[in-house]
């Protein structure tokens, strides 16, 4: 490595497994919701099943924020923490408001951007995926998903703006998700060294 030797051992195989998993399941779980919002409409059945759907992607995600690998342990611990602020919000919302979670999210501006947090962690894995390895999908995803959401609060995207970019949204991050799945397991964990190097670091300023 760029400041000494190091060695994968199994947990690091075994982080990675479960970051990709989280983001296999996030993504399908998008995209499942995104084709029954489609084909369906907003049923009640549907919006049921929407919530639900909402519930698996924002766990599946939390699970790959924590055994993500990034350099920067204050990104990292930013990225999480803004996927909490958009949990909880979820929560809120789902257990203190008797109308559907998507529809509620869908209308009110304060809910979606509390909830938003949770797509700015998500966006934060795009650009460090894009930043990393380079690929086009994450590339296109980083400034798409601020885009959908910051023009639906804005007014500024039609409805129907709205639905072509949730459907390239679903499609890329489902592109995302398969491509990771077929990458070698080292890319994923990096070069240890430099965790051990900036780990030195900060207990130096200490």
């Amino acid at each position: 490595g760029q400041f000494g030797e190091f060695s994968i051992t199994p947990s690091d195989r075994q982080s990675v497994i479960i970051y990709r998993s989280g983001l296999m399941v996030a993504a399908l779980s998008f995209a499942i919701a995104t084709v029954l919002l489609f084909w369906q409409g907003t049923t009640p059945a549907i919006l049921t099943s929407l919530s639900a759907l909402y519930a698996c992607f924002c766990l599946a995600l939390g699970v790959s924020l924590l055994t993500i690998h990034i350099y920067l342990k204050v990104l990292h611990r930013f990225l999480q923490v803004c996927w909490a602020i958009g949990a909880v919000t979820a929560l809120t919302v789902i257990f203190t408001r008797p109308d559907p979670f998507v529809v509620i999210v869908y209308h009110e501006a304060i809910a979606l951007v509390g909830i938003g947090f949770t797509f700015v962690a998500l966006t934060g894995i795009y650009f460090k995926e894009a930043f990393c390895f380079n690929r086009l999908e994450t590339k296109l995803l980083t400034p798409l998903v601020p885009l959908l959401i910051l023009g639906h609060l804005s007014g500024l995207l039609t409805p129907s703006m709205e639905q072509n970019l949730l459907a390239v949204w679903a499609i890329l991050f489902l592109v995302f998700a398969l491509r990771k799945a077929g990458q070698d397991i080292p890319a994923d964990i990096g070069d240890k060294s430099v965790f051990a190097y900036l780990k030195q670091q900060e207990k130096g300023q200490v």
